[in-house]
């Protein structure tokens, strides 16, 4: 079964400060700055399109933590079933609210985070952290506030690991078996809704469907889109904020990590127009699976460690010839492989073969460059198309973003392009820091 969303209703958008999102939205917060930047904005994608798979439990994962830390430490499980309440009170201290300050934005994003070790590890998702120039993170165990910085992420998968800075002590979650879970089982829902910070929001409702793809992009474009796949569908009231924050079974453990939702699909009831909730998880065995990988430093060509590397270019969403362009990004267009380098390198020039606009070749055609940047540097201008990055063809800026994933900032590559007049050109820059992916 497929459904599609509009995601141009009026409906949409907490996460964009527009009103809730009738396609499942990230449930983070997410901006789209508008002139003036606004500020404390909901982060989040739309659900643009949801394909119903054969039913079963995803795959992977252990029973809780794997991270070794003493039972005084862990929220605990019960061997009896819990009440909301309960289990809030068993899972909230294991969870943080996350404020990411979009540097290049002008404005900030919230979102929630799980805590994997007592000194910090966090898991959440990559669309709470993607864009930010700094992180702010609260415990809501202790109640103090910590600066974060990404261990690493994939962007595909939806999954990232901050590290607070000089965090002890910190209360760690308790694990479950996303295997193990069950179309119709009761779970809890637990987050930052509304990015108000302190005490998470609560809830309630059950497994609708295992195993969901679905494919979700940020309000109003098909900047970032991601398709996501293995998912847990319930039907708990998701809110915008809510993501990176836990799914937590009857038995206090957390068995996915929230991360969109959705109260689009209307229907007619005896008391009127009502909307039926979808919301989605990524089972908990896939995000821990993800993060040993992150903390263990194994790169690939999804998860990147370390400080992100950025060009320094803005994408008008945009292609040329068969490419087809996914947006420019988190609002301001320079989200995922934007930032500063130092341009190192010469430009040659081509033999003229490219061609821009509605020609025969693909690419990215850009809207600018960031003064200073690597892409600046080597002569990159607004209306010239991306051909390749690192040699590698690409043809949308998802395509961009993930050429860049198995680079650090230092790294030497060659760019080339298409110019405005239809020449070739090719350069070699260094790329350097810039903000999360």
């Amino acid at each position: 079964m497929s459904q599609t969303y509009d995601p141009n209703s009026p409906e949409h958008g907490p996460e964009y400060g527009q009103g809730y999102a009738s396609g499942p939205g990230w449930a983070g917060y997410a901006s789209a700055p508008p002139p003036p930047p606004r500020r404390n904005h909901k982060r989040g994608l739309i659900l643009t399109g949801a394909v119903a798979l054969a039913a079963g439990a995803a795959t992977g994962g252990l029973i809780g933590s794997m991270h070794g830390v003493t039972a005084s430490t862990m929220t605990a499980a019960s061997r009896s079933p819990l009440s909301a309440s309960q289990i809030a009170q068993r899972v909230d201290p294991a969870l943080v609210d996350v404020v990411s300050t979009l540097g290049n934005q002008g404005a900030s994003a919230a979102g929630t985070g799980i805590v994997l070790t007592s000194n910090g590890e966090v898991l959440t998702n990559n669309h709470v952290v993607r864009g930010a120039t700094s992180i702010k993170v609260t415990d809501v165990g202790n109640g103090r506030t910590y600066t974060a910085k990404v261990v690493g992420y994939d962007a595909t998968k939806d999954v990232a690991v901050i590290q607070l800075q000089n965090a002890s002590g910190l209360t760690t979650a308790n694990l479950g078996d996303s295997s193990s879970v069950q179309s119709g089982d009761a779970v809890t829902a637990l987050g930052n809704a509304g990015g108000k910070g302190g005490t998470p929001s609560v809830a309630t409702g059950a497994v609708t469907a295992l195993n969901q793809s679905i494919t979700a992009s940020d309000e109003g474009s098909g900047a970032n889109s991601e398709q996501l796949t293995g998912l847990i569908e319930t039907n708990a009231d998701i809110q915008p904020g809510d993501s990176g924050g836990a799914l937590v079974n009857s038995y206090g453990q957390v068995i996915g990590m929230n991360t969109a939702a959705s109260s689009g699909t209307q229907f007619q009831s005896e008391s009127g127009q009502s909307a039926a909730v979808q919301a989605y998880a990524i089972p908990i065995d896939n995000a821990e699976s993800i993060a040993k990988q992150i903390e263990a430093g194994q790169g690939s060509s999804t998860v990147h460690i370390g400080a992100t590397a950025f060009l320094g270019i803005e994408s008008d969403g945009s292609s040329s010839g068969s490419g087809s362009g996914s947006g420019s990004g988190d609002s301001g267009g320079f989200g995922g492989f934007g930032g500063f380098g130092d341009g190192s390198g010469s430009g040659s020039q081509g033999d003229g073969s490219g061609t821009n606009g509605s020609g025969t070749s693909s690419g990215v055609t850009i809207a600018g460059t960031l003064s200073g940047s690597a892409a600046a540097n080597a002569g990159l201008t607004a209306g010239d198309t991306i051909t390749s990055v690192g040699g590698q063809a690409v043809s949308s800026t998802s395509d961009i973003q993930q050429a860049l994933v198995k680079y650090h900032p230092g790294d030497k590559i060659s760019v080339s392009w298409v110019d405005q007049s239809g020449q070739s050109q090719t350069a070699t820059v260094t790329l350097a820091s810039g903000p999360a992916a």
